[in-house]
């Protein structure tokens, strides 16, 4: 029945839809599509279905194409049976293990398995968890290595008041790591190689650093840190002045690519330093949005004093996460994609994604336009590829290219590096499981028409305004921040 106040609001916002003559209305007359959609106040009595959805499906229409978008490292394409298993799924809350018992299991067959893919020692019977994504997965491995920390503090009788913790350019995760809980975050800022160098690494490190975060796939240009080197620079710390300092590896993006594509990399815990593991299962771990990992050395390395243990979901039930209540559909799909690739199958699925890379990275660069600063190498970085323009290219810049091809409906994002680089303008596609070479060809089609077009139309606006003048930050947005990211 039509509630009397929705019948005026119809007529106030447009006009009333016929009467119906008798069966059902067709879709586009009914009152949901022939008068304003609800935008601040809630709305009083209930609609079919089928309009609602329609009202709704309309209104997506207006976003990107989520496989255009070359921005995100997120998955963006899955196989059928994903999207069967998310749906079957999607009454599952993993945190209610007495429920869904194997929910629980296949979580912990994962945690194993990605266990056994970084070399842990003992694989079996290490301990990890899924997550909300890899940020969360982050967060927990730097709050270990707090606790670890302020425990060993303790025991010597040294005071707990200044944790830090060491990095190089890193995602905002970890800023946000360091603000919530407290920790004094030692960015090294960006030098002309673009990575955090060991040297630099042990330079920062003082009694009260919890850990050196070593980032395995970096977001603003897609290269790994040397773990292994500032592994052994740590180590060579130690030797001097005692201090023991962990390693967390953020491997977000290259935890699921290494591993099959650049298998005889030291970056895991083949290195005994390295304590903790997050990485990203809806980025190159091929599965929906919201499945992250992180995954300790040893089971002593997660501090007993992170785990809670409740009772009021029917049994006891230990926790570890920063949620509690999470979907279980991205575990379930995670378990179906190591069942379903094995390493054979992922290391086809990545070397196809390397192979576009290469392929647009050699493309990009003979335009002439663009330096290319990463080619997407599976032993240097991830599959992608970040370019800049040639000095002697000042008529229009990479934002305005980006804008073009925005107007084609592919997002490829325009961005300045972190301190100390910020005069160096970027822009960096990634390569993502579901990118073909005919995607790659159409993308450099619509490249080419866009420099042509700037070139004969070129924006009045200019981030140099003469030759030697003063770079204006200003005039520019800074890096997208995802999960451009996690």
């Amino acid at each position: 029945m039509e509630c009397p106040n929705e019948k005026k609001q119809a007529t106030k916002d447009g006009p009333n839809p016929p009467e119906p003559v008798g069966g059902h209305d067709d879709t586009f007359v009914t009152l949901p599509m022939t008068s304003r959609a609800p935008r601040s106040r809630f709305p009083l009595s209930e609609k079919e279905p089928r309009a609602i959805y329609q009202l709704v499906n309309d209104e997506l229409m207006l976003e990107g194409v989520a496989r255009m978008n070359l921005a995100t490292f997120c998955t963006t394409w899955v196989e059928p049976e994903v999207r069967q298993l998310m749906a079957d799924s999607l009454d599952k809350n993993i945190v209610d293990k007495d429920e869904y018992p194997q929910t629980a299991e296949l979580e912990n067959r994962c945690v194993h398995m990605l266990a056994d893919l970084f070399k842990a020692p003992h694989a079996t019977s290490t301990i990890g968890t899924s997550t909300t994504g890899s940020s969360e997965a982050a967060m927990l491995g730097g709050l270990a290595a707090k606790w670890r920390w302020k425990s060993k503090r303790i025991a010597e009788g040294k005071p707990t008041t200044t944790p830090n913790f060491v990095c190089g350019p890193v995602q905002v995760c970890w800023e946000k790591f360091g603000r919530y809980f407290d920790v004094e975050t030692r960015q090294v800022p960006m030098n002309p190689e673009f990575l955090m160098t060991p040297q630099e690494a042990v330079s920062h490190c003082d009694e009260n650093t919890i850990a050196v975060v070593v980032t395995f796939g970096q977001t603003f240009t897609g290269l790994y840190e040397d773990v292994a080197g500032i592994s052994a620079a740590l180590d060579q710390l130690q030797e001097r002045t005692g201090l023991n300092i962990p390693i967390h590896v953020d491997a977000a993006s290259g935890g699921f690519v290494a591993p099959f594509c650049a298998p005889q990399l030291d970056w895991d815990f083949r290195l005994p330093r390295v304590k903790s593991i997050n990485v990203s299962g809806h980025k190159t771990g091929l599965a929906p949005i919201g499945s992250g990992w992180v995954i300790w050395r040893e089971k002593r390395d997660l501090p007993d004093e992170l785990i809670f243990n409740v009772n009021y979901l029917g049994g006891q039930l230990p926790t570890f996460n920063l949620n509690f209540s999470r979907p279980g559909g991205q575990v379930i799909a995670s378990y179906y994609l190591f069942l379903r690739l094995g390493r054979e199958g992922y290391l086809k699925v990545q070397s196809a994604t390397y192979a576009v890379a290469q392929y647009l990275a050699k493309r990009i660069s003979e335009l002439g336009r663009f330096d290319v600063l990463f080619g997407a190498d599976p032993n240097a970085g991830i599959p992608a590829i970040t370019w800049t323009l040639t000095s002697d290219n000042q008529a229009h810049n990479l934002f305005d290219l980006a804008e073009e091809l925005r107007g084609r409906g592919w997002l490829v994002p325009a961005y300045t590096l972190p301190p100390n680089q910020q005069s160096t303008i970027v822009q960096r596609i990634v390569v993502r499981h579901g990118f073909s070479l005919d995607m790659a060809d159409l993308l450099l089609g619509d490249m080419r028409r866009g420099i042509a077009k700037l070139d004969e139309r070129p924006p009045s606006r200019k981030l140099f305004a003469s030759e030697g003048s003063t770079f204006n930050h200003d005039a520019v947005p800074k890096v997208p921040n995802e999960d451009v990211g996690k």
